[in-house]
């Protein structure tokens, strides 16, 4: 028999959507907050040659900027105010984490509960700052030696790019914390999804003119639609797919009744890391292609050999990128979850794995199921983001095809999905309850 909450859900209607009126002002709050980003990655910053700019931008786009402009929706091409887009943020929130390993206080402010998350939340927008403004330096720099991109080059052009980069990325960073607390979904990677989304359109007509250009034949277009429906298929069931560990609670006599005995779940996903493996192991291989984009193919002959090996499609470049998702994929995993916190947390309430001795061996146990998950959810990243690497790489597929991209899109989609029908759940089970106390008031 199905529970209440099942019985809810399957009962969710357009209905019942139309008389949440809290979920409709956040619906519509977060779609202002996006449309505001959006409006954001059209303003170009001051004293920039537009037309010079892009002709650099195509010659370069091929390396680690089209990943770049991929995650900022086009605000690295047009090089506007939103540049730098929310990856400072993502960095420093990385470092964080790493960090929250090594240093004794941050791994004590992570258990110390809501305070403590509002210090490493401080610490994060700290580094945010520091990162945005080395890198907007850096682009300062790098536009001013890119030919005639700037106008006016000198230290007032540097100054006022790095002012307007930073102060786009912490007004980014703000918009996100605010569509994550007034909003639905976390703004953070809702900000992402809208500007892989809003270049899709564009994406997509240039592959449909690559076709009908004839530099791409209709079978591979239509392979292509094919693939990235599978992807699709196959990221949802990978996503939604977890490994739940029982979990045992003993009984308790108090007078003449018993208490507890109940059994839940520890759930383990089979892709724990998420999309952090494949943006890291992307971004690495892609630096020296970049370097020597910058070099002209000037550079040392070393550096000319290792950008033709680690060319798209090459077999030396398939090697590393599957080597580095794997790696980040069972480093990430290993700083995100702690079988032994898990160990003591269930020891702590009572809890244990049936057949398996609380503490220690708990620890053990959870570490090696969430070993083997990792090695799945590893394969599982490989596959996924090799595949459509090799019609990058052959077709001149945009980025936006790649797997990366679809990993976003599929996993932030789903997200704001759950949250949406939460919050109708939730209008529900308090129509429900203001049903119960007016009839009990009648009676």
């Amino acid at each position: 028999m199905a529970s209440a909450a099942e019985q809810l859900a399957a009962n969710l209607n357009f209905s019942a959507f139309s008389k949440a009126t809290e979920l409709k002002k956040r619906i519509w709050f977060t779609l202002g907050a996006l449309v505001v980003y959006r409006l954001g990655t059209y303003i170009p910053l001051p004293g920039i040659d537009p037309a010079a700019l892009a002709q650099i931008f195509q010659q370069q786009q091929s390396g680690i900027l089209g990943v770049f402009d991929m995650f900022a929706g086009g605000a690295v091409g047009r090089m506007a105010i939103f540049a730098l887009a929310i990856m400072p943020y993502i960095s420093a929130s990385i470092i964080i984490q790493l960090m929250t390993s090594v240093s004794p206080h941050l791994a004590q402010l992570k258990k110390e509960g809501e305070q403590g998350r509002k210090q490493i939340n401080q610490y994060t927008r700290y580094g945010t700052v520091v990162l945005a403004t080395l890198q907007a330096y850096g682009i300062a720099v790098g536009l001013e030696g890119a030919g005639n991109v700037v106008n006016d080059p000198g230290l007032f052009f540097r100054a006022t790019t790095v002012i307007t980069l930073v102060g786009g990325t912490v007004f980014l960073m703000w918009l996100g914390e605010q569509i994550t607390s007034r909003g639905v979904g976390n703004g953070i990677s809702l900000i992402i999804f809208s500007g892989i989304v809003a270049e899709l359109p564009r994406a997509l007509a240039g592959t449909l003119e690559l076709g009908r250009q004839g530099a791409i034949s209709m079978a591979v277009i239509l392979f292509l639609a094919v693939m990235v429906i599978a992807v699709i298929m196959g990221i949802v069931f990978v996503e939604r797919a977890q490994r739940r560990l029982l979990v045992q609670y003993p009984k308790r006599q108090v007078g003449n009744k018993l208490y507890g005995g109940e059994s839940s779940h520890l759930p383990l996903k089979l892709n724990t890391a998420g999309v952090i493996p494949p943006i890291f192991a992307s971004s690495l291989l892609l630096l020296p292609i970049t370097i020597a984009n910058f070099t002209a193919g000037q550079g040392p002959d070393w550096l000319n050999t290792v950008t033709a090996l680690l060319g798209h499609g090459q077999p030396l470049y398939m090697a590393f990128y599957a080597a580095g998702i794997i790696f980040f994929a069972f480093f990430y995993t290993a700083i995100v979850f702690n079988p032994a916190d898990t160990a003591d947390n269930l020891k702590k309430y009572g809890g244990f794995i049936p057949g398996i001795r609380p503490g220690q061996r708990t620890a053990e146990y959870i570490d090696y199921v969430l070993t083997r998950l990792t090695v799945l959810g590893a394969l599982y990243l490989t596959i996924v983001c090799l595949l459509p690497e090799i019609l990058i790489s052959q077709y001149s597929v945009p980025f936006y095809f790649g797997g990366t991209s679809l990993l976003i899109v599929v996993s932030v989609t789903m997200d704001t999905v759950s949250q949406v029908q939460s919050h109708l759940l939730a209008h529900q089970y308090e129509g429900l309850i203001k049903k119960s106390k007016l009839r009990g008031a009648k009676r």
